[in-house]
């Protein structure tokens, strides 16, 4: 009997350690990805990037993205450029960074991009080497229409940084979403930042031309594809962008489309609003 009434004493008092085990784990987790994002973040390399933080918040947007050092990391239209150097650096050591090339079939590209376009997967690693100071054989570069059968059902997290506009004036948007639901892991999610429009903009301005969606669209292009809205964040908001410039979103900086003209009225704006989104395949 006693030996009875210490094991239930022994299972009583296991069970909320156990219990509480999945949430120590996920808090501690989190608290790695968060000081390596910290680090990735402060590194030197980005140089000059760093400027556009107070813009761009990447550590706030990465978090928000809940992207970690050991994930396969795969980012749209990766150029070598702003966040390829977070990002690079961020998963080289226990996970993997993937660029993905824009598909080159869109009808209105000419035959010489549509052969840059599909030239990519060798191409670029070694120009995101020398920008990121990691290996080319390091990053792994596709195109989308064109992923690897092993590379689908791997990825963790893909990231569209303020490229949805061109995917939608391109016309390839939909076959873009596509091939990423097939790339990603069951559960795997996509992290949007994009120039936002107005709720009441005409149709002519949010149509990608401008550089500006509507969150409305996203969120319905998205579930149309796939996938389910994780959640918003308000991290790059900007509440001083009116979001109707004749020439667009590269009327603000860094563009500043107008070049002189009003220089100093549209730096006191700063950058755009932005949307920041979370969507999970479904």
């Amino acid at each position: 009997m006693r030996t009875m009434i210490l094991s239930a004493l022994i299972a009583g008092t296991a069970l909320p350690l156990m219990a509480a085990a999945p949430a120590i784990a996920a808090q501690a987790s989190s608290t790695s990805a968060s000081t390596a994002i910290d680090a990735a973040v402060a590194a030197d390399l980005r140089g000059e990037d760093k400027a556009r933080d107070q813009y761009r918040h990447p550590k706030e947007t990465l978090e928000f993205f809940q992207v970690g050092p050991n994930m396969v990391v795969a980012e749209y239209a990766a150029d070598a450029g702003w966040y390829s150097k977070i990002l690079a650096p961020l998963t080289a050591t226990s996970g993997k960074y993937v660029a993905l090339g824009v598909s080159p079939t869109a009808a209105s590209f000419n035959e010489q991009r549509k052969a840059q376009m599909a030239a990519y997967p060798t191409s670029y690693p070694e120009r995101a080497a020398k920008a990121t100071g990691i290996a080319a054989d390091k990053i792994h570069a596709y195109v989308t229409n064109a992923v690897p059968a092993e590379v689908n059902g791997t990825v963790d997290r893909i990231l569209i940084l303020r490229m949805l506009h061109n995917m939608n004036r391109w016309g390839i948007l939909g076959s873009e979403l596509d091939a990423m639901h097939k790339m990603l892991k069951p559960g795997g999610m996509i992290g949007i930042e994009q120039h936002r429009a107005k709720a009441d903009a005409p149709a002519a301005y949010t149509d990608g031309s401008k550089g500006y969606l509507k969150e409305a669209d996203v969120i319905a292009m998205f579930e149309k594809h796939g996938f389910e809205l994780v959640g918003k964040s308000e991290i790059n908001a900007n509440p001083k962008d009116t979001a109707d410039y004749p020439d667009g979103v590269w009327t603000l900086p860094p563009n500043y489309a107008l070049k002189d003209q009003d220089k100093a009225k549209y730096a006191a704006i700063g950058e755009s609003d932005r949307m920041t989104m979370l969507f999970r395949k479904k």
